[in-house]
């Protein structure tokens, strides 16, 4: 029998009070992976009496990525996830983003849509430079079904477009709400040592697009040493080692460091390690007052020395161009002697011709620092120095806008880093107690584990496993993990990429992030497993 008139509205009227969900506008913050805060109210009674049914969905939790995002605040919705029709747009006027775009719809196989306006189910992309913050920081919004990712630069858009990406392999999803994040230093990176061991081009370019996801932004190049000279020359092509990169090979490799937002740090070093370029150039090999030859070392008394660096200086700050140029200066054998002057009588003459009766050939070493330095500058470069090339006693110092990249405490010229910090050098980590991959583990390094940097080193661990203070942190640019290659038989190239690749990881987290991470080392692991894999 059907029911009646007035028993169908009363059914209908309970139905619709059961239905009813009130829609909140939640906020809260929530940091790296652990929890989230989140404040709700509930929505005033709808007016209508019927309203119509709606979903209700939990808090969203903090997007899972490496390095963790800083700032997340939680909203109720859906989030996002890819879609047959979704597609990648950039705001008007932003063309500069093109390729971040067209990248990114490759990677979530999606379509690149241009310069249109975002649909149901897009992703846009937009330059916000108003918007606050450094050029490395973005805004990465999920509502409405839809993605905005926006940032003052280029390159904090793209680091944008990697979270979602990250967060798309581990989970399948972009979490609902807002992601504000920023480095916490402004280098972070990998030191790569081609002259030792010899990469392919391929192999380097791969570890651009590891580091890339992982928001690394420098790839140091070590590609001159005493046991090879790694890339082609024209203005001395006689020091090129048989298997080195081609100048087409290093534009290449330079071009798709600048796609990925990542700055290619180019070294050689001076004027020791220099064993390769000698073997061409005996006549300006460094010997003692017996005649015997000083292992890879420049006599930087002769003239001839500082025109064979300098031609090399200018064909390769042209060819990297950058912002970055590493001048070595580490590790000069003149001066780990008992008495250099005495060993090395004709350093010591040119050091007194030059800066007169009372100089040592550690003002002498520490002028032909400043006198690289001055070669790369007019090139747009900003110096780099090894700290064991800088020395406490010597009258001559070295300019101060050289940067100076701390790895050692054990070298001769080596300092405590306060010294350094105390004289106001700016300075980059790359302490070899728990950043340096040694091939063969010799001298007593042995393979870094990620484990250790994770829970052990910060940025301000510059040297051994005590911190600077902390008042020095403004100075203390950042880091980068580096990969020597003094036996380069030990590992294959395949095997260093997977030795490397937890330790650089936690590296990217440390850099990224100056708080403690909220994961356990399992935990981390765990979650590098789930985006590899996603």
């Amino acid at each position: 029998m059907a029911p009646s008139r007035g028993a169908l509205m009363a059914v209908a009227t309970a139905a619709a009070a059961t239905l009813t969900v009130a829609a909140c506008d939640s906020s809260g913050t929530g940091h790296g992976n652990g929890s989230e805060t989140s404040r709700s109210s509930s929505a005033p009674p709808s007016a209508s009496p019927t309203p119509s049914p709606t979903r209700s969905y939990p808090l969203s939790k903090t997007p899972r990525t490496i390095p963790s995002v800083r700032d997340h605040t939680p909203a109720r919705g859906p989030g996002w996830q890819p879609g047959k029709d979704s597609g990648v747009v950039i705001a008007k006027g932003d063309k500069a983003l093109a390729d971040e775009g067209r990248m990114l719809a490759g990677e979530l196989k999606i379509r690149y849509r241009g310069e249109v306006a975002a649909r149901a189910g897009d992703v846009e992309l937009a330059l916000n430079p108003k918007g606050g913050g450094g050029p490395e920081s973005y805004t990465l919004r999920t509502h409405d079904g839809r993605v905005t990712i926006s940032g003052p630069g280029e390159a904090g858009v793209f680091y944008g477009t990697r979270t979602l990406k990250q967060s798309v392999r581990a989970d399948g999803t972009m979490p609902e709400g807002e992601v504000r994040d920023r480095p916490g230093r402004p280098q972070r990176g990998l030191n790569l040592d081609i002259a030792r061991k010899h990469y392919s081009a391929g192999w380097i370019e791969d570890r651009l697009r590891g580091m890339a996801d992982l928001k690394l932004n420098q790839l140091g190049l070590h590609f001159s040493d005493d046991q090879a000279f790694r890339i082609e020359s024209d203005t001395h092509p006689e020091i090129v080692s048989r298997d080195h990169l081609t100048k087409a090979e290093v534009r290449r490799i330079v071009a798709l460091a600048d796609r990925l937002h990542i700055e290619v740090v180019p070294e050689i070093d001076s004027p020791g390690h220099l064993g390769a370029v000698l073997l061409a150039h005996p006549e300006l090999q460094l010997r003692n007052v017996s005649g015997v030859p000083s292992k890879g070392s420049l006599d930087i008394s002769k003239p001839g020395a500082a025109k064979l660096v300098d031609e090399l200086l200018g064909e390769y700050t042209e060819l990297f161009g950058g912002a970055y140029w590493h001048l070595g200066a580490d590790e000069y054998q003149a001066l780990t002697v008992n008495d250099p002057a005495a060993s090395y009588p004709q350093l010591q003459r040119a050091a007194v011709k030059k800066y007169g009766a009372q100089a040592g050939i550690e003002d002498l070493a520490t002028g032909w620092l400043n006198d690289r330095a001055a070669v790369v500058r007019p090139h747009g470069m900003k110096p780099k120095a090894w700290n064991d090339g800088l020395f406490r006693d010597s009258t001559v110092r070295a300019d101060k806008d050289i940067e100076i990249e701390y790895w050692t405490g054990k070298e001769y010229g080596a300092r405590p880093p306060e010294q350094y910090l105390r004289e106001g050098f700016k300075m980059l980590n790359l302490n070899d107690e728990f950043l340096y991959y040694v091939l063969g583990q010799p001298n007593d390094f042995v393979y870094p584990t990620g484990k250790r940097i994770y829970e052990q080193w910060t940025p301000l661990v510059l040297r051994g496993t005590s911190p600077v203070p902390a008042k020095y942190s403004g100075q203390i640019l950042g880091g980068r993990f580096a990969v020597w290659g003094d036996f380069p038989n030990a590992q294959t190239a395949a095997q260093v990429a997977e030795g490397i690749r937890m330790p650089l990881r936690a590296t990217s987290q440390k850099l990224w992030d100056p708080d403690k991470p909220r994961l356990t080392w399992d935990g981390f692991k765990a979650l590098a497993k789930e985006i590899d894999q996603g």
